[in-house]
C-alpha cells in the first residue's frame, strides 16, 4: 500500500460537478494506491502512520490536533514507467480487490476517530487543493 500525502489548508474532490468530499481546514489529503498483496496489516498499518504522522503546523498530527483527512484513491501510484513512454499498472490491485481496501482504510482511519471525507472510487475526480508548506510525503507500508 502507498500513499501521497499533502499537508493542506483546504482540499476538494469533485465528481462530474458536484463536490462529493472536502476539508475546509487545515488537514491531510491523502493518495492512496493499493497493490495485489495488500490486507488487513496493511490497512491497519497505514491507517496508524496516517493518525500519528508529525506533519501538520506544529509538528503535530492528527491525533494531536483532530483534523480531518480527504482520502483519494489513486491507483497509478502503482504506475511503472521505467521502460517506453506508456506507464504500466500491473501492480495496482483491480478495482473489486482495492475499493475494498481503500474503504477499509476509510474506515479504519475513522475508527481512530480522524473526520474522514471520501473522493468516489474509480470516478473520474477533479481534485483541488491548497497545499500548506509544501508539504508532501511519501508512505509505504512494510
Amino acid at each position: 500500500m502507498r500513499a501521497v500525502v499533502q499537508r493542506v489548508s483546504s482540499a476538494s474532490v469533485t465528481v462530474d460537478g458536484r463536490v462529493v468530499g472536502a476539508l475546509d481546514s487545515p488537514g491531510l489529503l491523502v493518495y492512496l494506491g493499493i497493490t495485489h498483496s495488500d490486507g488487513p496489516d496493511q490497512i491497519e498499518w497505514m491507517a496508524r502512520k496516517l493518525h500519528g504522522l508529525r506533519i501538520l503546523r506544529d509538528e503535530r498530527s492528527l491525533s494531536d490536533t483532530g483534523a480531518g483527512a480527504l482520502v483519494v484513491s489513486q491507483f497509478t501510484l502503482y504506475g511503472d514507467a521505467r521502460k517506453g513512454r506508456r506507464p504500466t499498472w500491473v501492480a495496482a490491485a483491480p478495482g473489486p480487490v482495492s475499493e475494498p481496501l481503500y474503504e477499509s482504510v476509510c474506515e479504519a482511519l475513522a475508527g481512530l476517530g480522524v473526520p474522514v471525507s471520501r473522493g468516489v472510487f474509480g470516478a473520474a475526480m477533479e481534485v483541488a487543493s491548497v497545499n500548506d508548506g509544501p508539504f508532501t510525503v511519501w508512505l509505504e507500508t512494510p
